[in-house]
């Protein structure tokens, strides 16, 4: 009897077996089942300027990611193949050495992968093979909310009524409990790909905080669910406690789906009623990551141009001294300081603190919001091609259903309210560690005799605010006034 035809499955944002249609499909056929992953830096629609390479911390990620997805594959008796060069070359050929019947993805809604899977779509037909594309990456399709104008939606609140409005997506699939295997197909590994940093290695920080893969995706979820849901709507603005789900760079590659955390949330919910304000409020948060990547959607561009067109002729500052004072956590503002540290350390942020450190850079001083979109593409273990510049445009006030420009965050009322006891900040910052609590973000306000006891010399251990922030304040509404006059 001859042996059935293989089918491929070529992974991309989606490192899991669970909840994954493509490998659902193809296992369920009865059929050898080949695991593929490409490191595609040559299709024309994933080179810069259509596509941004990945930055160093979400490389590092990856590939953990992707051990731990071959670790997984193979527990089950599945194969799993990594290899190097332009998608459509590369699964074709795939398919012809193993005279595959067909090739099986989950789409990703954003214009370079779509067009990558095009290609791939032209090659495999060419040679009369078959493909298949399954939903798997957002909650919703962007087709599916549009408005008059066949347009998607720019403000967040009747975009997140319009989704909860269509019903709870598809339940999540099972994992396959086994797989068919295909022996003797070539492949790379990935320390062939250099994807983590070695002289110097700065990757220890991420290490200590982040095991990637579905399994730890899985157990953070029921962590948060059992022990950290309940407070989050207030928690969540706390950068001084664990009060968030740790969830987004997951999220980011697809360890774990939509599907699952809007499933397994709603199922805490109904279990435990009190949670249900707090698991409405997560919830919203993933659906910011839903209207982000229905904005990318609509917008390819979205890292590199203003959504709002009056921003073009903003006065942006070049100063790179004051950069760099900012990427290294050097500003003299403490909770700023803390937040870029923990960034460099971890590779993440609290939330709250992204949103005052990108005020921060983008009010304070001046500096092109790209310029901090670009930091934290290349540092944030979460940098998510939607959400990153959408955030970063939502708070310099040039994006969609964005905060109005003369929301300038004072960064020490900002620490004072959501890091009253200064934890946050004597974590990150420890040369402030021995400030009283009253001092701590703004220890410039301190006696000499107050520094000195602990342990501060400003100016030389702890530097002196690079700007002021009134004055910071009053120089960025200036210029925003004249933008709106040009208007």
């Amino acid at each position: 009897m001859a042996r059935a035809q293989p089918v491929i499955v070529w992974f991309r944002d989606d490192l899991r077996l669970s909840d994954h249609p493509a490998l659902h499909e193809a296992a369920s056929r009865g059929v050898p089942v080949v695991g593929l992953y490409v490191r595609d830096e040559q299709s024309p629609a994933l080179k810069p300027p259509a596509a941004r390479p990945l930055g160093g911390a979400t490389r590092w990620w990856l590939a953990q990611s992707l051990r731990a997805l071959g670790k997984s594959c193979e527990a089950i008796g599945g194969t799993m193949v990594l290899r190097t060069g332009p998608a459509a070359s590369v699964i074709a050929t795939l398919a012809r050495e193993i005279n595959a019947s067909a090739v099986f993805w989950n789409d990703v809604a954003q214009a370079p992968h779509q067009a990558v899977a095009a290609d791939v779509e032209a090659a495999l037909a060419s040679d009369e093979r078959g493909s298949q594309i399954f939903p798997g990456d957002l909650l919703v399709e962007p087709k599916a909310i549009r408005n008059k104008d066949n347009r998607g939606l720019r403000v967040f609140t009747p975009f997140w009524r319009r989704v909860q409005g269509l019903g709870d997506p598809p339940k999540p699939l099972p994992a396959p409990k086994k797989l068919t295997s295909v022996s003797d197909i070539a492949g790379e590994a990935v320390d062939d790909w250099a994807f983590e940093p070695v002289r110097p290695d700065w990757a220890g920080g991420l290490r200590e905080n982040w095991t990637p893969g579905e399994a730890a995706a899985q157990a953070r979820l029921k962590t948060f669910l059992d022990d950290r849901v309940r407070g989050y709507t207030d928690d969540r603005d706390r950068p001084d406690r664990d009060g968030t789900s740790r969830l987004s760079p997951h999220l980011r590659f697809g360890e774990i789906s939509p599907r699952q955390l809007w499933h397994t949330a709603r199922f805490t919910a109904a279990e435990h009623p009190r949670l249900a304000g707090d698991i409405d409020k997560f919830l919203s948060e993933l659906g910011w990551r839903e209207f982000c990547r229905h904005l990318l959607f609509d917008v390819p561009d979205l890292a590199e141009r203003n959504l709002q067109q009056h921003f073009d002729a903003f006065p942006w500052k070049r100063d790179a001294r004051a950069l760099k004072a900012w990427q290294r956590g050097l500003t003299g503002y403490p909770i700023v300081d803390a937040g870029m540290r923990e960034l460099w350390h971890s590779g993440v942020m609290h939330n709250r603190v992204r949103m005052v450190v990108a005020s921060f850079l983008v009010k304070h001083l001046l500096i092109d919001w790209r310029a901090g979109e670009q930091w934290f593409w290349d540092t944030l273990v979460d940098a998510d091609a939607g959400s990153n510049p959408a955030n970063w445009q939502w708070v310099a006030g040039s994006g969609a259903d964005a905060a109005p420009y003369f929301r300038v965050f004072n960064p020490i009322l900002q620490g004072e309210k959501f890091d009253p006891d200064g934890a946050y900040v004597r974590r990150w910052v420890p040369e402030l560690a021995q400030l009283p609590n009253e001092l701590i973000h703004q220890p410039w306000t301190a006696t000499p005799i107050e520094l000195a006891g602990a342990g501060v010399d400003l100016g030389k251990s702890y530097p002196r605010p690079i700007v002021d922030h009134k004055q910071g304040r009053e120089r960025a509404l200036a210029a925003h006034a004249r933008i709106r006059v040009r208007d």
